[in-house]
């Protein structure tokens, strides 16, 4: 096997790390794994198993700098003194998704965006897994590298697809991938502190999916997001690119539009063939976005069109995504932990056709709350703040209904269930990350529905 890096090192050992380890173990290159904080048992023992070497509570430069490639932890800043030392060496560095690519030759489809990624690669698995072999990894729970590593363990081959979930951050460290099929579903505001508080490097970030997709390949993009087209517009100046495939719900679409939507049907057209999807098992405008973006992409992976018909029509809700938890004395409770940023909390209000009590709060990733307030003169009846800080959610939404100020799950869950009456939604979409209050939004989404349980 041909090993373009012959000797790795791994910074992090969170799953793209411990990922990363145990390919490379797999395939036979040497690796060294450098946690800053502390490894777990179980963690060491793996990498012994794997006959990785590691280390932890600190980085050491030397070791790090010997290698011929670094895959770095997606959440290690690029501003990070050892990484600017890398930098500094000309050493390359990738992230696990990227570096993973390298040991596979199974069609890539990728998807990134600021919304709806999660649901539209998952909605690809679902789809393209009723006619073949195919895996999804990526930012979405296991690892590219440990996905591929386990299959070889297991002596399966190599997939007939692979569907990955990829981060901006993931992409700002891509040096290899290259997908078959390129899917941005939108870009909205968030995650800029990350990136100086700016949408035009943050879009920047997203629209890396453009430029990795293979040029034969296909690019697929919502030509209703203002932002997106906004900042493709230089890219399409340019030429070279792959082949460009829109998807939207508004008229007068991109000339570039294959899929769109009405009345909650969705006809779909690729070569000259059309196929039009009345049953969705997801409803609301969001998910028609998501639905036309993984259709158009598990038709791209030749699936046909009764199967994409069927798995659309069966597709279940995500956990943490809008997902209904519990009806209490008429009261619906509704899991939306994984909204992260104002667009999808606004989905989640748009979508409600009964009042709403918002739990709403966490670290704010720059968030300009004035976007939803028209949501929530019509549709909120009260505010339930959860935070360490909440003091910029009460500022933005006192005088338009109640807010009530609450620091625990348990305390906004109950405040929440006393303000609601019957035939209201009691709806947890937080607009921002969980860190503050809790490990994950998944930690965040389990203690909600444990608390609803204990009322």
């Amino acid at each position: 096997m041909n090993h373009p890096y012959g000797h790795i090192a791994i910074l992090g050992a969170g799953e793209s790390g411990m990922g990363a380890a145990q390919l490379a173990a797999r395939v036979g290159v040497r690796a060294f794994l450098s946690e800053y904080g502390s490894l777990s048992a179980a963690d060491k023992a793996l990498l012994e198993q794997w006959g990785v070497e590691h280390e932890e509570g600190g980085h050491t430069l030397e070791r790090i700098l010997a290698a011929d490639g670094v895959i770095k932890s997606p959440g290690i800043k690029h501003t990070t003194p050892v990484v600017q030392a890398l930098k500094a060496a000309g050493i390359p560095i990738m992230g696990e998704v990227d570096w993973a690519t390298l040991y596979t030759e199974a069609p890539i489809v990728a998807v990134t965006g600021s919304n709806g990624k999660t649901t539209t690669a998952t909605m690809c698995h679902h789809i393209i897994s009723g006619e073949k072999d195919c895996i999804l990894a990526g930012n979405i729970g296991l690892s590219l590298g440990r996905a591929l590593a386990e299959r070889m363990e297991s002596q399966a081959g190599d997939p007939e697809v692979i569907v990955v979930e990829v981060s901006s951050f993931q992409l700002d460290d891509a040096r290899h991938l290259a997908p078959t099929v390129g899917i941005l579903t939108n870009i909205t505001h968030d995650h800029l502190d990350r990136y100086n508080y700016s949408i035009d490097e943050y879009a920047a970030s997203k629209l890396q999916m453009l430029e990795y997709t293979k040029k034969e390949g296909f690019f697929l993009f919502c030509d209703d997001d203002l932002i997106t087209t906004k900042h493709l517009t230089p890219h399409l100046e340019k030429g070279a690119l792959p082949n460009m495939i829109a998807f939207g719900i508004k008229e007068n679409g991109s000339e570039f539009r294959k899929a769109k939507a009405l009345n909650k049907t969705i006809e779909i057209t690729i070569n000259n063939e059309v196929m039009t999807i009345e049953e969705l098992a997801l409803q609301g405008k969001h998910n028609m976005y998501n639905s036309m973006a993984a259709g158009l992409g598990s038709t791209l992976m030749n699936i046909r069109k009764e199967t994409i018909r069927t798995k659309l029509a069966s597709f279940d809700a995500l956990e943490h995504r809008l997902e209904s938890v519990l009806n209490i004395s008429g009261v619906e409770y509704i899991n939306d932990s994984k909204a992260t940023n104002v667009n999808a909390t606004y989905y989640a209000l748009e979508c409600q056709s009964q009042p709403i009590v918002w739990i709403v709060g966490g670290v704010d990733k720059g968030n300009d709350y004035n976007e939803l307030m028209s949501l929530i003169q019509n549709k909120v009846k009260a505010i339930v703040a959860l935070g360490a800080d909440n003091s910029k959610i009460i500022e933005s939404f006192q005088g338009a209904v109640e807010v009530v100020d609450t620091d625990s799950m348990e305390k906004a869950v109950r405040k929440a269930s006393r303000l609601a009456e019957k035939g209201d939604v009691v709806l947890l979409s937080p607009c921002c990350a969980s860190f503050d209050l809790f490990e994950n939004y998944e930690d965040r989404g389990r203690q909600f529905k444990n608390a609803i349980r204990n009322l």
